[in-house]
């Protein structure tokens, strides 16, 4: 018998892990419309931005750890994976229920302190994510629309949520962002499971529906809109008059090398996460505070 026992302190810092809060990052699409909007000095909707935000983040960690359990048997046989708290068992399944439970019902009590409206997304991303997990996943394209629509219930949050108009230009180049996004999320997988035998493809069989010609294209396309539909809003006259300022077109430099950037690391070093990449690569870390200091350095 072994006497070296778990520690009991390592339980809590496992079920941190089991939330993900790095991906937290992504919830930065909710205040997309607080930084274009007019009223963004609004210390109220400020408030009210925030607490979206934070419900989003706990409902996403709800949903990231009923992933885990749903896949808890495919991730021990994940290279990456099988590193998870639930693969490795040192989470058990009651566990981590009970924590999905907590955080859902919390996430959505936020979700409540804003508006019906933002609880009513909130509750459509968690119905969407389930219904992601339970299938749609292994439709080829329509998965990747998915994963684009979780990030579109984030900017609508942060918008309609608090009563916010989106401009139509920005819910464009939101979208097309979140697709190129996600068709370079499995491009990476697919490069994984290249590299590992047919690991990657067995836990994701959507991978199969996928060539590394097609996703370049897929890429490539998305990529493309996003750079036009950014460049085309920066200038557009509506723009224009509500920020007082034709110079946000000068922000265009910082996209584009973020954008090439990424597909560089994607290319070079491959990697299924594009949150832990954003935070990890000094490059993507200060063209992006560049980018936000020039945006709000211009609009305020």
């Amino acid at each position: 018998m072994s006497l070296v026992q778990p520690a009991r302190s390592s339980l809590p810092l496992e079920l941190i892990k089991l939330l993900r809060p790095y991906q937290w990052v992504k919830n930065g699409f909710v205040f997309v419309g607080l930084l274009f909007s007019d009223i963004g000095h609004d210390v109220t909707l400020r408030g009210s931005v925030l607490l979206a935000a934070a419900g989003f983040c706990l409902l996403s960690s709800c949903v990231y750890v009923l992933n885990d359990m749903l896949d808890q048997k495919a991730d021990r046989a994940h290279p990456v994976k099988r590193k998870r708290p639930l693969a490795r068992g040192t989470v058990g399944m009651g566990q981590a229920f009970a924590l999905a439970v907590i955080c859902g019902i919390a996430g959505l009590g936020l979700g409540a302190m804003v508006s019906n409206v933002v609880v009513a997304i909130l509750s459509a991303y968690l119905v969407l994510n389930l219904a992601y997990s339970a299938g749609l996943k292994n439709i080829v394209i329509l998965d990747v629309f998915i994963i684009a629509a979780g990030f579109m219930l984030r900017i609508f949050a942060g918008t309609w949520g608090v009563n916010i108009s989106p401009s139509h230009w920005l819910l464009l180049c939101g979208l097309l962002l979140t697709i190129f996004l996600g068709f370079a999320k499995r491009r990476a997988e697919l490069m994984t499971s290249e590299g590992d035998g047919t690991t990657g493809v067995s836990q994701r069989p959507v991978l199969y529906d996928y060539s590394p010609v097609l996703l370049d294209t897929l890429m490539a396309i998305s990529a493309a809109g996003t750079i036009v539909s950014y460049s085309l809003y920066t200038v557009s006259p509506d723009t224009i008059a509500l920020h007082h300022t034709d110079k946000l077109i000068y922000t265009l430099p910082f996209v584009l090398y973020g954008i090439f950037r990424y597909i560089f690391l994607l290319h070079r070093r491959g990697g299924e996460d594009p949150a832990w990449t954003l935070l990890t690569d000094a490059h993507l870390i200060i063209v992006g505070a560049l980018w936000l200091a020039v945006t709000v350095w211009l609009i305020r």
